[in-house]
């Protein structure tokens, strides 16, 4: 299997400022001269990763990471004003303009599919391709399938874990009930809810136990983040109408995609990717058969790197990389 590229360094690092709270972190990394791929990180409120440059050959790539805001190094941490989907395609598009970047690559797993996919239906003309994993639609039946039932069927354990801080009459409304705890005036109660919400959707993440991702995701600093951030997008069913991203596909065709999903994906089921291969004929699907939905796992990693190892290829003499 094809591991990741080794951790590299950024040339450049940027803070910018797109309106009159938030201010995004970015980074370069790579070759300047090389393709423009964007990182669109996972989420929301998790930020980039020390590895997120490592899906990308460094001497055929100009790297592009940001954090969305109120993630990562964006600041003000946590921030939920002026914080929606249409926000963050803006972002994008202020981040493409400052960096004087004509078309790019993107590239986005989970939340990051959600958003590339916005992003690429809402600006066809500045996307060279699409390399996604686990494909978010963020419908309200992904949405509950999660956070209400489903995944609870495969994870009934860590359910229980899950939904311990909900009261018992709050339990017919999880997410809302989480909202609430997450925001709400008692430090230690948010505290508590945010490590059961991100230790949730760890344990899920992967096909076989992760403790260091489980333990990463639910460090205190970061979940704090993920819970507030996380809780807004989906109590507003990620500020989409219902169904968008699917029945605007169309808009789609011109532009080259790869598709990468897990088998035994339980955070975003295999039946959005597949739907969404349908409504997308010109993209490639391919089904990952010992997986689940996590970027940590090998098999996943390989499917990534080859993904875009074949995305270059494809745009490498336009460059002369």
């Amino acid at each position: 299997m094809l591991p990741l590229y080794p951790e590299i360094k950024p040339y450049k690092r940027h803070q910018l400022k797109v309106d009159d709270i938030h201010e995004l972190y970015i980074d370069e990394s790579g070759t300047s001269d090389g393709i423009p791929v964007l990182f669109v990180h996972s989420g929301p409120g998790s930020g980039c990763e020390f590895d997120s440059r490592c899906f990308f050959n460094p001497e055929k790539y100009r790297i592009v990471l940001f954090d969305q805001r109120g993630s990562g190094r964006s600041t003000p941490y946590g921030e939920l004003h002026n914080n929606t989907t249409t926000d963050l395609v803006g972002d994008i598009e202020k981040v493409r303009e400052f960096l004087d970047i004509y078309k790019w690559v993107v590239f986005g797993g989970g939340w990051g599919s959600t958003l590339s996919l916005v992003y690429a239906e809402t600006h066809p003309e500045r996307v060279l391709g699409l390399v996604l994993r686990g494909i978010s639609l963020g419908r309200r039946q992904d949405i509950d399938w999660l956070y209400q039932n489903g995944a609870s069927r495969f994870f009934p354990d860590h359910w229980e874990d899950y939904i311990a801080p909900i009261a018992l009459e709050d339990r017919n409304d999880l997410l809302g009930a989480y909202y609430e705890l997450i925001n709400g005036p008692n430090e230690l109660a948010r505290m508590s809810a945010a490590k059961a919400w991100s230790a949730w959707e760890a344990h899920c993440s992967t096909l076989h136990p992760n403790q260091r991702l489980i333990k990463h995701l639910s460090s205190s600093h970061r979940s704090l983040a993920r819970g507030r951030i996380g809780t807004h997008y989906l109590k507003n069913e990620c500020f989409l109408e219902n169904n968008q991203i699917i029945e605007r596909a169309a808009v789609l065709t011109e532009i080259p995609g790869i598709i990468v999903h897990g088998r035994f994906d339980t955070v975003t089921p295999l039946e959005n990717s597949y739907s969404l291969h349908e409504a997308w004929p010109s993209s490639q699907l391919f089904i990952i058969r010992e997986a689940g939905h996590s970027a940590t796992e090998p098999a996943i990693i390989d499917a990534l790197i080859r993904a875009t190892r074949d995305m270059a290829l494809r745009f490498e003499s336009d460059y002369g990389v």
